[in-house]
């Protein structure tokens, strides 16, 4: 039973020495915590979760099967071998990830197939993303781009900007990212409307118009700007093709901070060399590192971000803020927040 031992608790991704306190004075007595940074990747940047992998001794590896053999409980995925987490880890009852969206890695490690209880860092990155989307709808709308070639050629040249309040976006998933981007947006003064799956519940805050999924089509004429906020899905994959990038008006902005494949690449590469849309900010793309012989490198009104607008440096204390808050829920045998859904993928 579980309450006559402490339950093993192995970090599993670099972590720094007062976060791994924080986790390990939680629960006196009730967990063990078990970390070693020298089996660990090495962090390129606060916050780190993949880092640059460790080429591990005969010894060191077996110090770290080990490890995965204790664990009832891992604070991000083996990186290791993934795959293999089942058989690695056979007391593994619970991971908590990282990152928000892990129904990519689950598919393609089988671990959908699991029994073990997987709960993601959903909302987490609301804030700094939020950020990155006000970013990215005043470089292209105050400019920045012009400012910049201005200040390179030493010219002083007074001009007339655009202005970001009055402007209409439309944000498609209105998770805690998306929520929070739209409360940032209309504390600008945008109109924001709102796309998600169900209109159940009631618009969140900043929201004055809310659709479903399969109203998108119909509206995208009517927006100045399209913000990707949602999971990766059966149901979103490939959501933004041609036919909708051609239904938004000539001169419009896309900004995805959802995932690369939510949008067709190849159609929105067109889409801005033909100068339909007006500039893009992305802060994923399809295939990650972006190639380096991806258009996407020198188009003028393109802003890329190599998937770190959400990691800031606090991202990491308030991962575990969740984690300590799902384990003494886990303790007490309450649900958990921020349970992976396998029906819905997220």
């Amino acid at each position: 039973m579980e309450r006559d031992r402490p339950l093993k608790v192995l970090i599993a991704s670099p972590l720094e020495p007062e976060q791994v306190e924080r986790i390990a004075a939680a629960a006196p007595g009730r967990i063990e915590v078990i970390y070693a940074p020298d089996l660990l990747p090495v962090p390129r940047y606060v916050a780190d979760h993949k880092g640059r992998p460790r080429d591990l001794s005969p010894d060191q590896r077996a110090r770290w099967l080990a490890h995965l053999h204790a664990a009832d409980i891992l604070f991000d995925f083996d990186w290791l071998a993934p795959e293999r987490l089942v058989e690695h880890a056979p007391r593994l009852r619970w991971v908590q990830g990282t990152s928000a969206g892990i129904g990519e890695m689950l598919q393609r490690t089988g671990l959908i197939d699991s029994e073990i209880v997987f709960t993601t860092a959903a909302g987490v990155h609301a804030s700094p993303l939020a950020e990155f989307v006000l970013l990215g709808l005043l470089y292209f709308y105050r400019n920045v781009p012009r400012l910049q070639r201005m200040q390179r050629a030493h010219r002083w040249e007074r001009c007339t900007n655009q202005e970001l309040a009055g402007r209409r976006a439309l944000v498609v998933g209105l998770g805690a990212v998306g929520r929070a981007i739209a409360e940032r947006l209309a504390a600008q003064g945008l109109d924001v409307w709102g796309v998600r799956r169900t209109l159940e519940a009631p618009a969140p805050a900043g929201v004055s118009r809310l659709l479903r999924m399969h109203e998108l089509g119909s509206v995208l004429g009517q927006v100045d700007a399209l913000i990707l906020a949602c999971p990766l899905t059966a149901e979103t994959k490939g959501l933004i093709g041609a036919p909708e990038l051609a239904a938004m008006p000539e001169g419009a902005l896309l900004i995805n901070v959802a995932r690369g494949p939510v949008v067709d690449e190849p159609a929105l590469v067109q889409a801005l060399r033909d100068g339909r849309l007006g500039g893009a900010a992305l802060d994923v793309a399809n295939v990650e590192p972006l190639p380096e012989d991806s258009p996407l490198w020198d188009l003028p009104n393109v802003l890329i971000s190599p998937h770190s607008a959400s990691t800031v440096h606090a991202e990491n204390g308030r991962i575990v803020d969740i984690f300590l808050a799902n384990l003494q829920r886990w303790l007490d045998g309450l649900p958990l927040i921020n349970r992976f859904d396998r029906t819905r993928g997220y």
